[in-house]
């Protein structure tokens, strides 16, 4: 059953997505300076955050609302 979502900005977006775009638009410490969490911070990696974050609501609602800030500035680069 699937529920339309149009007020949803993450609707369709995997958190794997969220994570790599966070990744590569400010990198592991900048993204560790943002969301202050241990998996950001020491050995960090997409699949052991991804397990976190999965695990952890409360950070991963940080870092989805840092990717939706991140994509609601103007100043963006709009390569892809």
């Amino acid at each position: 059953m699937h529920h339309q979502q149009p007020n949803n900005p993450l609707h369709g977006i995997t958190l794997e997505k969220v994570l790599n775009e966070l990744v590569e638009h400010y990198g592991w410490e900048q993204l560790a300076e943002r969301v202050s969490i241990n998996c950001f911070k020491n050995d960090p990696s997409i699949k052991s955050s991804l397990k976190f974050l999965r695990k952890t609501p409360w950070a991963r609602e940080k870092v989805e609302a840092l990717y939706i800030r991140m994509n609601q500035n103007p100043w963006k680069k709009t390569q892809e």
